[in-house]
């Protein structure tokens, strides 16, 4: 069957509105930012409110948000008891502002909804979007870069940090603005640009960027722009255009953001600080595997064509334009923001898949010149790529149901009509590639990851209660309706805990769960993992400790891939 024959009506309407959706986001910037920002929250979204935190980074930044409120010391980072130094306090700033915010209007149990802490997460990964565009208009028609845009609200690795209350999604944004400014910096010295915006406007963006990624997760920001520096000045022997940024009161106004709270926390924790930030944290991350995610030098090619999904389809297609490309200064600025920072994570040890997102905006916005100078491959090999639209689509649709019928347990109706929605959308991209064009197909694949990332975090994951362990314990302790609760728990010790719980948790062995509850009350409860059941037995037969048994909460810990049974205890007034 051929694309022309399987173009049924309905499909050749679909085709000329999305055609004039892109059209009328190309007319304006109005339009375009329209689109892009209701693209973004309708891939963003979903599952925003419903999910729990995740363990185990969410929870923690959660959690050490949680205790600055809960403090009111905004210096400080704590988890519990112990310092958090990994990260300089941006992320934990903003979380607390708009939890803050919440409470100042009446917003009821503030403190306790997990998705006022991803509100940071979602603006970040929204203006990462929108300043995608800003850059790429640096590089590209308006319409290709409504289309750059599109990619990156699209992809499947920006959906996920989207949703996760941490300090990726924001310095993302921060990356795209200092890049998006050194670019226009780069290209009116290097190609002629005329500068229309007064001379102070670039260096301010910039620095102000580079500011609030220090603040955010340290020196990632500077390694990120140092070496697409670096890369320039040797391939144009010559680095004169980051005068126009006017590097020293641009320093200087970086320093005084970042400055005040770096000597707070150094007059608070002396070198504990730096000790853990830089040592334990950054350079360990270079040297070795940290926290068993080592992985050897390929790891994030590979892991590219899914994390980058939908729109790495298309790089096959566009590699040989950009080659040919290549000494063209904007071809050029883009790839030294690209290639140097992709090394360097390659060479590192520590490999998470988030590691290289600041890169791919300037990936997209090689896609979106290919597209936009008709420049993609004619080869009969490479354009049957769009044909993974629908494979990968599948793979993930098939995972969705079946994490719903065997972890789950039910059917997932819901599921499943959103998973053919998308299969239908991702199919039509690919066998109407050809007839349709580039950019039409590319628009019906997004209409797809809509209808996943709907169906995985909205219709999927947040209702199958086995996942989340510690929401189900959680709900338990409410049920009781107990004004302050005494928690402990044995054998199981995930941040969400804590965070659902409450701060007072404390982490014991089995036997350490009988002398918790031995303190006597009926609002304290054990949480004793299968493996420490033994020992609990064994400690509150010895002590003739009396108590009450809860639940059994059976479910899966997906941070350790293993299958966990815990039962909780109650404790009886003597």
């Amino acid at each position: 069957m051929s694309a022309t024959t399987f173009g049924t009506a309905p499909s050749r309407q679909t085709a000329a509105l999305l055609r004039a959706v892109l059209a009328w986001a190309a007319r304006r910037h109005r339009n375009a930012v329209v689109l892009l920002v209701a693209v973004s929250l309708l891939a963003f979204l979903p599952g925003i409110f419903q999910l729990p935190p995740i363990d185990r980074d969410e929870a923690r930044f959660a959690q050490a948000t949680k205790q600055m409120l809960e403090s009111g010391d905004l210096v400080d980072i704590r988890f519990q008891e112990e310092s958090r130094y990994k990260k300089p306090v941006g992320i934990y700033w903003l979380q607390a502002a708009v939890v803050g915010s919440a409470e100042a209007i009446g917003v009821p149990e503030a403190r306790a909804r997990m998705w006022l802490y991803r509100v940071p997460s979602i603006l970040g990964a929204l203006g990462a979007v929108l300043l995608t565009y800003w850059t790429a208009l640096a590089f590209v028609s308006r319409r290709a870069a409504v289309l750059a845009g599109l990619m990156l609200g699209s992809c499947i690795l920006l959906g996920v940090e989207a949703r996760l209350a941490k300090t990726d999604a924001v310095l993302f944004a921060t990356v795209v603005a200092a890049m998006g400014a050194m670019a226009r910096a780069y290209l009116i010295e290097r190609a002629g640009r005329p500068d229309p915006g007064h001379p102070w406007a670039l260096p301010a963006i910039f620095w102000t960027a580079m500011a609030g990624g220090f603040l955010i997760k340290g020196p990632l920001i500077v390694m990120v722009v140092g070496l697409a520096v670096a890369a320039l000045a040797i391939a144009d022997r010559s680095a004169r255009f980051v005068l126009r940024l006017k590097p020293l009161p641009g320093l200087a106004w970086m320093l005084l953001l970042v400055l005040p709270w770096f000597v707070a926390i150094v007059a608070k924790s002396g070198a504990g600080f730096f000790e853990e930030s830089l040592g334990r944290d950054l350079l360990s991350k270079v040297g070795s595997g940290q926290e068993a995610h080592g992985a050897p030098p390929g790891y994030y090619v590979l892991l590219f064509w899914g994390t980058f999904f939908p729109a790495s389809i298309l790089v096959p297609m566009a590699f040989m334009a950009v080659w040919r490309s290549r000494s063209v200064p904007e071809v050029r600025y883009l790839l030294a923001w690209l290639i140097p920072t992709w090394l360097v994570f390659e060479a590192a040890m520590t490999k998470l898949p988030h590691y290289v997102l600041p890169v791919y905006p300037a990936i997209a916005i090689l896609l979106a010149m290919a597209i936009d100078r008709d420049a993609l491959s004619r080869n009969i090999w490479l354009r049957r790529a769009p044909m993974w639209w629908f494979i990968l689509t599948a793979v993930i649709a098939i995972g969705l149901i079946v994490i719903n019928i065997w972890i789950g347990q039910r059917f997932g109706p819901v599921t499943w009509a959103l998973s053919a929605v998308a299969l239908i959308a991702a199919l039509f991209a690919w066998w109407l590639f050809e007839a349709d064009g580039v950019e039409v197909s590319f628009m019906r694949v997004v209409i797809a990851m809509i209808a996943l990332f709907t169906a995985a975090f909205s219709a999927t994951f947040p209702t199958i209660g086995a996942l989340f362990p510690s929401l189900q314990l959680a709900r338990f302790v409410a049920f009781g309706r107990c004004g302050e609760v005494q928690a402990a728990t044995a054998g199981y010790h995930e941040p969400s805990l804590v965070f659902l719980v409450g701060t007072q948790v404390q982490h014991v062995s089995g036997a350490g769960a009988a002398d918790f509850l031995s303190r006597g009350g009926h609002c304290r409860y054990a949480f004793v993992e299968k493996g420490q059941e033994r020992a609990f037995v064994q400690r509150a037969d010895a002590i003739g400790l009396r108590y009450g048994t809860g639940v059994r909460v059976e479910g899966v810990n997906y941070s350790s891939g293993r299958a966990v049974s815990i039962q909780t205890f109650i404790g009886v007034d003597p």
